[in-house]
């Protein structure tokens, strides 16, 4: 197992209603329900959503476990509590370059509007914030993603830019919003 670049964030984070919680390699059968539970929300914005496979969901589970190890992105699985229901997942990618993580995440269709992906992302933009050598977290999500866009926007992250991008599932426009929060920003005292 080689170790990636920097320390990674606890395993385990509290998330609201939510408890974030590192895949191990065991979540797939769960993880697939939840998936295919909710495939037509799904499959306008998630391109990985066309492959549902229990096959392709469980390759997923190992690909972020080795990750995980190897430092290139931490996923999480999001547990609701008290009882422990897999009903989405989130996670830090290093894919925008040094200095920053980007926070994706998705929710089952039937824990929509419920404040999850926004308590998951508040939860992640912390973790990676207090990692050292990250300065920035990023969401990016397709213009016509109005749902995803209100995550960022309520938790104080700015609009950076957007940057015209082929449309990689069904209902994007192919123009993709990227919002940025610093640390600076996000430390900063509310007055």
């Amino acid at each position: 197992m080689s170790r990636g670049p920097g320390p990674a964030p606890a395993r385990r984070l509290a998330a609201g209603p939510l408890t974030l919680r590192a895949f191990s390699g065991t979540e797939g059968p769960a993880l697939h329900e939840a998936v295919s539970a909710s495939l037509e929300h799904l499959r306008p914005w998630m391109p990985w959503a066309r492959d549902a496979t229990a096959e392709a969901t469980a390759a997923f589970v190992r690909r972020s476990v080795e990750e995980w190890d190897q430092g290139h992105a931490y996923g999480y699985w999001m547990s609701e509590e008290p009882g422990g229901e897999l009903v989405g997942c989130a996670g830090l990618h290093r894919r925008v370059g040094p200095g920053g993580l980007e926070i994706g995440y998705w929710v089952r269709a039937d824990r929509v509007r419920r404040g999850y992906a926004t308590a998951s992302a508040r939860a992640l933009t912390s973790a990676a914030l207090a990692l050292e050598g990250v300065e920035r977290v990023e969401i990016h999500c397709d213009e016509a993603n109005t749902a995803s866009a209100g995550v960022p926007r309520a938790l104080g992250f700015r609009l950076d830019r957007v940057v015209e991008m082929p449309a990689e599932a069904p209902s994007e426009v192919g123009r993709r919003q990227v919002w940025v929060v610093d640390a600076g920003e996000w430390l900063r005292p509310s007055s």
